[in-house]
C-alpha cells in the first residue's frame, strides 16, 4: 500500500464524514422546520437557516474542488516522475542502435573496430554533454577538495610537494548543470 492510497482514503473518509454531517444537519433542519409553526418560520428564522445551509453547501463545494485539485496534482506529479527520463532515453536510442550494428557486423580488422568504437564513444559523449553533463577536470597535483573529490585511499606522497594533494585519479567526476553528479575518486598523498 503506497502513501497515495492512504492519503486518498483519509481524504475520502474526511469528505464522507463532512457529507454525512451536512446530510444530518439538513435532516435536522427539515425536522425543525416541520415542528415549528408557519408563523415562526415566516418571522426570519428561515433566513438564518438558509444562510447556514448556503454556508455548508459552499464549504462542501470548496472542499470537493480542493480534493479534486489535490488528486489531479498528485496524478500529474506521478506521471512526471515516471516519464522524466523518457526524453534522455529517446536520445540514447541511436547510440544503442550503433552498438547493435557493430555487434551484427563483426570485423577482424582492429583499425575498423577501434574507429567504430571511437565514433560511438564520441557520439555518446556529445549527447550527454548536450544534456548538461560535464566532466570535472582533476589532475595529479591538484589540491584535495572534499567538495569535489572522494578520497578512496591515502598513500605516502611520492614527492613532498604532493602531500595533501591528488596523486592519482581513479575515476573522473561529473557535474550535471553545475551540480555534482559523481565525485571524482582520487588517491591522496600524505
Amino acid at each position: 500500500m503506497n502513501t497515495e492510497d492512504v492519503n486518498e482514503q483519509e481524504v475520502k473518509d474526511v469528505h464522507d464524514d463532512a457529507q454525512d454531517q451536512a446530510q444530518d444537519q439538513a435532516q435536522n433542519d427539515a425536522a425543525t422546520q416541520e415542528a415549528q409553526p408557519e408563523e415562526a418560520s415566516a418571522s426570519g428564522e428561515a433566513g438564518s437557516e438558509e444562510a447556514t445551509t448556503d454556508w455548508q453547501d459552499k464549504y462542501l463545494r470548496l472542499y470537493a474542488e480542493f480534493d479534486n485539485f489535490r488528486k489531479r496534482t498528485m496524478r500529474e506529479r506521478g506521471d512526471l516522475i515516471r516519464n522524466a527520463s523518457m526524453d534522455v532515453l529517446d536520445k540514447l536510442l541511436p547510440v544503442l542502435d550503433d552498438f547493435d550494428r557493430a555487434a551484427a557486423n563483426p570485423s577482424d580488422d582492429l583499425n575498423v573496430v577501434l574507429e567504430g568504437q571511437n565514433l560511438i564513444h564520441t557520439k555518446l559523449r556529445q549527447l550527454l554533454e548536450a544534456q548538461g553533463l560535464a566532466k570535472m577536470e582533476v589532475k595529479q597535483g591538484d589540491a584535495f577538495d572534499v567538495d569535489l573529490h572522494e578520497a578512496i585511499t591515502n598513500i605516502p606522497a611520492p614527492t613532498p610537494d604532493l602531500a595533501g594533494k591528488v596523486v592519482d585519479v581513479v575515476e573522473p567526476g561529473y557535474k550535471l548543470n553545475d551540480k555534482i553528479m559523481r565525485y571524482a575518486k582520487v588517491v591522496v598523498g600524505q
